[in-house]
């Protein structure tokens, strides 16, 4: 089996005064030391790390970040440091808290017909942004598809989130999820919750496959996951990961019951109850006329899977929305969903959970 090796080339003037600063401030091992009677090359490994520090190296000095899980207890507690060979180093979490953003309300309507053209993202998947404001960095709201299906070139990994949906509207896709058990095929109508950090891969998608993906927040860290194997051996459906569970959601098997807004009926995917309030997931449909509402929940986002409606809403000009068209409602603003027709078919997501509505 060959042996490779990787180092980064970091330059100096005076090698000793480097040693016991990467030795003991530092905390990483010397590894070799050359020549011995004066030495002009020094490596050192140590937090995943191999620095090659030579004298008269062209390169900068550049920057190490340390990620640990006891700043304070590294390196005297400084967060900032400079090496004598002028190297900045930076101290941070590990495991930093996951900051959500205040959010900046504000009434959004994003229609399919007035947008640009979807913009190519990663894997050759298209992308649609349904919230450009992203509320000050508290949500992002994507609107999916993948032309070409078959296998996708994923690998294990995590998101580093507070609530994250997958919701497909066309097509399906088969996705592995730690303690879930084998594959599960998502359907037009179905929905996953995806706890925070879950361990998942995607495997299969058919061709034209569209979903909605709400992230909160905004900007959260993806990572890899090199170790685990999926499926994993043990089915734990009662798991919890920050105290949410993992929810596997067949819109063909829920009932439908009256919902938060009058003269509207609804079908509860069961998240609001697995994320212990967290946010809610409802497909609403009409059954009658709709009054005029405000909700004084924080973020109500909807988008229309089918049929079409007029977004009336206080102070601004009704809006005919039509498929793959979305909106925003600020807490305590009123609106009222009317014309609609009888096909209609909304997707709402709420944070936190069933926002009190009232009716005016």
């Amino acid at each position: 089996m060959t042996d490779t090796r990787a180092e980064i080339r970091l330059p100096t003037q005076e090698l000793r005064d480097d040693l016991p600063f990467f030795t003991k401030v530092l905390k990483m091992r010397l590894d070799s030391i050359y020549p011995a009677d004066d030495p002009e090359v020094a490596v050192f490994s140590g937090h995943g790390l191999r620095i090659r520090i030579q004298k008269g190296a062209p390169e900068g000095p550049g920057m190490i970040r340390i990620l640990t899980d006891d700043p304070d207890g590294f390196a005297g507690g400084a967060r900032h440091l400079t090496a004598p060979n002028g190297t900045r180093v930076e101290i941070d979490d590990l495991n930093p808290p996951l900051v959500l953003p205040p959010t900046q309300h504000a009434f959004v309507v994003r229609r399919l017909a007035d947008q640009a053209p979807w913009v190519i993202g990663r894997a050759g998947m298209h992308y649609r942004d349904l919230v450009p404001s992203r509320l000050g960095g508290a949500i992002i709201a994507s609107h999916i598809r993948i032309p070409d299906g078959g296998p996708v070139p994923d690998m294990v990994h995590f998101h580093k989130v507070g609530f994250q949906l997958i919701f497909c509207i066309k097509g399906w896709v088969d996705v592995v999820y730690e303690d879930q058990g084998d594959a599960i095929r998502l359907q037009a109508g179905d929905c996953f919750i995806q706890p925070p950090e879950i361990r998942h891969r995607v495997l299969h998608a058919s061709d034209g496959i569209e979903v909605i993906e709400i992230g909160v927040p905004a900007e959260h860290v993806t990572e890899i996951d090199h170790v685990m194997t999926l499926p994993t051996p043990d089915l734990r459906p009662d798991r919890e990961w920050q105290g949410q569970k993992f929810v596997y959601n067949q819109g063909d098997k829920s009932p439908w019951a009256p919902f938060r807004i009058p003269g509207f009926a609804a079908r509860d995917t069961t998240i609001n109850a697995n994320t212990k309030g967290v946010a809610s997931v409802m497909v609403a449909r009409p059954d009658g006329t709709a009054p005029w509402t405000t909700h004084h929940g924080d973020i109500l986002f909807t988008f229309v899977m089918a049929g079409a409606m007029t977004l009336e809403g206080q102070g601004k000009d009704p809006f005919r929305l039509a498929p793959g068209d979305a909106f925003v409602i600020p807490p305590g603003m009123a609106t009222r969903y009317a014309a609609t027709t009888p096909d209609l078919e909304l997707l709402e997501v709420s944070l936190p959970g069933n926002p009190e509505t009232i009716v005016l």
